[in-house]
């Protein structure tokens, strides 16, 4: 997977035209939701966001730099090593990570210290994010899901990034949207994931300077 990514990575040609002609990059950043988990190429969230955004007239190439499995602890640590090889910098940043660390149980603070650390990181390289939020499981008790769904709310207002409440909305708990897993969207699935959060998007990238 690392390998793949940073060919991605270095594909990409340096910018020749002026800065306000050039494409924008969105790099999706996350977990196996952002990856793709188990999709034919060009199925995953990058591809079908790329496509959906140059439908609607933009010059914009998203970048996915999805790693299946990633906890926020697994996400932070791979930051610096995902913007050095890449020749542009990104213009927005979709930031997915956090599902696994509630799968797992793991402490919603320490998910909340992470994703607070990557968006300064992207911030400190002039993007802009977009924080995406998840849901906890019921079954995690009441305590806990209030603390992990508040986390991405509270990290994106503190750092004055725009929030997307649910990157799952519309396809979680929906069968016909999901692998046979029920958790993954299967290809429809993230056609119905970009289309909601595709108003979001586009806002942000208007705003990019």
């Amino acid at each position: 997977m690392a390998v793949a990514i940073c060919a991605l990575f270095m594909s990409q040609a340096a910018p020749t035209t002026p800065a306000s002609a050039r494409p924008l990059v969105v790099l999706a950043y996350g977990d196996s939701l952002t990856a793709g988990y188990q999709l034919a190429p060009g199925q995953g969230f990058a591809p079908q966001l790329q496509k959906a955004l140059k439908a609607k007239g933009r010059s914009v190439t998203v970048i996915g730099a999805g790693v299946s499995g990633d906890t926020s602890t697994q996400g932070r640590a791979r930051v610096n090593w995902v913007l050095a090889g890449m020749k542009q910098k990104p213009d927005l940043v979709v930031l997915e990570l956090g599902a696994n660390d509630m799968l797992r149980g793991q402490p919603p603070k320490t998910a909340k210290a992470n994703l607070d650390a990557m968006v300064k990181a992207f911030q400190g390289k002039g993007a802009r994010v977009l924080v995406a939020g998840m849901r906890a499981n019921p079954t995690m008790g009441k305590a806990y899901v209030t603390e992990f769904e508040g986390l991405f709310p509270a990290v994106a207002r503190a750092n004055g990034a725009a929030l997307y409440p649910f990157f799952l909305d519309g396809v979680a708990a929906q069968p016909k949207l999901l692998l046979g897993d029920g958790l993954h969207p299967n290809a429809r699935g993230v056609q119905v994931m970009v289309s909601r959060i595709l108003p979001a998007v586009e806002r942000e990238l208007a705003l990019v300077k």
